[in-house]
């Protein structure tokens, strides 16, 4: 690490154009080397410090600087030694069962630990720019450097930044290398349809993508799940399109049924100079998924007195539609129901699902798992033994009957009929049905419109009763006026002036505003409404009824003075 910044700095000021000659190459290398370890590995630094995977790519990547650096060609000596320190570090290498390759160290003490993905990235820095500076080539198996591809293929995209810049940084390095460029064989599709006649096909490009030299594809074996021993198809070459740089093989042809495959390939190149510049990773591992249309077959429907079969009394079923079926039983009685499921080549075959759904009319659902035996599928319900699990409950019950799986085109929820069942009365200690869940969107229906009842208008009094009272409300009204007869109010008085007699006629105007306000209270105006005009017309008699009292109060005065 000492060296690793200030090498690599040189080395790139030098690959703008600039001469630069590192005078103590040879020192610089050996010091370099003096870290390395006997499996390959280095340590970062003198100070008794963990070998590490991660440091040896390190290293790797720093001796090469110093070779492009150095004035004179380097003791070959010294570079074999480091080829074969790469070699036991590649001896190192881990795998997973799918041909994928990778580097990983232990965590040890405090040390800060590095994942697979730097790691492995800093072993392809390393190695593939020693391999670049050195003469001769690396004795690296083609196939380790087609695994580490796949390895930073199949991480997908990371979820830091700094990780996917080590990802694509990784890929570059092994596009264009001295040691082995890495062939992908990839599969635009796993899942291929046997009814649509779908073609299994096959991409090989480079890591980033660029076109492959020519070459075949050949698919070596197939094993099924059920013969993992024994590969049910060998040795089929796959046809080549060059219009669209893709590789084919119809399936029709080779006579393969439904469900998941386990498939090999191997990719042959026609140029034999070109095993030295390209890898083909050896036999690759490939999951297919083949789906196609099940057929159901001889299906029936029955109720009998026993477990015995009667083909006569056996009412007969197309699955592939609903159908209408009319069953009568009671809780002495047995259903029998049966069907077979056939592949495309006529196997038998065993979904992942397969229920016998009951419901009856109060919603109350019981579901039955079938098995298969022999080939063939069966239910047999005895109603004298389930009378408690349907809570004794007679009436109607709907059957239907589901069938689904991934390899399954067809997948079907059928309606097979209805059976009407008499069951027992059910005794006081037994369980009642389970309260069916209410729908959440029942929430969202219209609701009922709501009715208002108003409450009955009390009885009135009679006509007369009324009529006699609102007489004797109008004698006080009367009196009133006979009174000023009797004390003979007139209108001598009455100011003659301008300015008083408009006050006077806006207070007796405003006594009758009152007045007709006190009429309209009674007839349709409420309380509030009522007192906040009185509050207005009140304010405006105060005025106007002082201007005008005043004026009668100063009347007496004058005339006594003249």
């Amino acid at each position: 690490m000492d060296f690793y910044y200030s090498v690599l700095s040189l080395f790139y000021i030098k690959q703008q154009g600039s001469s630069i000659v590192l005078l103590d190459a040879d020192v610089i290398f050996d010091s370099i080397k003096a870290h390395g370890q006997s499996d390959g590995r280095y340590r970062y630094d003198s100070d008794n410090s963990e070998p590490s995977t991660h440091a040896a790519g390190i290293a790797l990547e720093t001796l090469a600087g110093v070779l492009s650096l150095a004035d004179s060609d380097m003791d070959q000596s010294k570079i074999e030694v480091v080829k074969n320190d790469i070699v036991k570090l590649f001896d190192s290498i881990k795998s997973y069962d799918d041909g994928t390759l990778y580097f990983d160290e232990k965590r040890i003490g405090d040390t800060e630990y590095r994942g697979p993905l730097a790691t492995t990235a800093s072993v392809v820095h390393g190695v593939t720019a020693f391999a670049a500076i050195v003469s001769g080539k690396l004795e690296i198996n083609g196939d380790k450097m087609a695994g580490l591809a796949k390895f930073f293929l199949s991480i997908g995209i990371p979820g830091r930044t700094n990780d996917i810049y080590i990802q694509l940084e990784s890929l570059s390095c092994l596009e264009n290398n001295r040691i082995s460029i890495p062939l992908i064989l990839s599969f635009p599709a796993a899942v291929l349809s046997l009814s649509s006649k779908d073609r299994l096909k096959a991409d090989v490009t480079t890591v980033f993508g660029s076109a492959a030299p020519p070459l075949t594809v050949n698919l070596v074996q197939v094993f099924s799940p059920d013969s993992e021993d024994v590969p049910i198809l060998e040795n089929k070459e796959l046809q080549c399109d060059p219009e669209n740089s893709i590789h084919y093989l119809d399936l029709l042809p080779l006579k393969v049924d439904v469900g998941k495959y386990i498939l090999f390939f191997e990719i042959s190149l026609h140029d034999p100079d070109h095993l030295n510049i390209y890898a083909t990773g050896g036999r690759i591992k490939a999951f297919f998924f083949f789906t196609g249309i099940i057929k159901a077959d001889k299906a029936a429907v029955g109720i009998f007195d026993t477990d015995a079969e009667n083909a006569v009394a056996l009412q007969k079923l197309d699955l592939s539609r609903d159908n209408t079926v009319s069953l009568a039983a009671n809780h002495l009685k047995k259903m029998h129901l049966n069907f077979q499921l056939l592949t495309p080549l006529g196997h038998t075959f065993k979904p992942h699902q397969v229920f016998l759904k009951l419901r009856h009319e109060s919603k109350v659902e019981h579901i039955f798992a079938l098995e298969s035996s022999a080939g063939k599928y069966k239910v047999l319900l005895d109603f004298l033994g389930l009378v408690e699990k349907f809570y004794y409950l007679s009436g109607r019950y709907d059957i239907k009957l589901a069938v689904g799986d991934a390899a399954m085109e067809n997948s079907f929820l059928r309606a097979i009929g209805h059976i009407d069942l008499d069951l027992p009365q059910s005794p006081e200690k037994a369980a009642p049905p389970p309260p069916q869940p209410i729908d959440p969107y029942l929430r969202f229906v219209p609701k009922q419109e709501i009715s208002h009842i108003f409450r009955a208008p009390e009885k009135r009094p009679p006509e007369e009763l009324s009529s006699a009272f609102l007489v004797l409300t109008l004698l006080p009204l009367v009196g009133f006026l006979i009174g000023l007869l009797h004390l003979g109010v007139n209108l001598k008085g009455f100011p003659s002036s301008s300015v008083p007699v408009f006050c006077s006629i806006l207070f007796h105007g405003g006594i009758g505003a009152i007045l007709l306000l006190y009429v309209f209270f009674w007839l349709k105006l409420d309380l509030f409404t009522t007192l906040e005009a009185l509050g207005l017309l009140g304010v405006f008699l105060i005025f106007v009824g002082h201007r005008t009292l005043s004026h009668h109060a100063s009347t007496p005065t004058k005339l006594k003075t003249t």
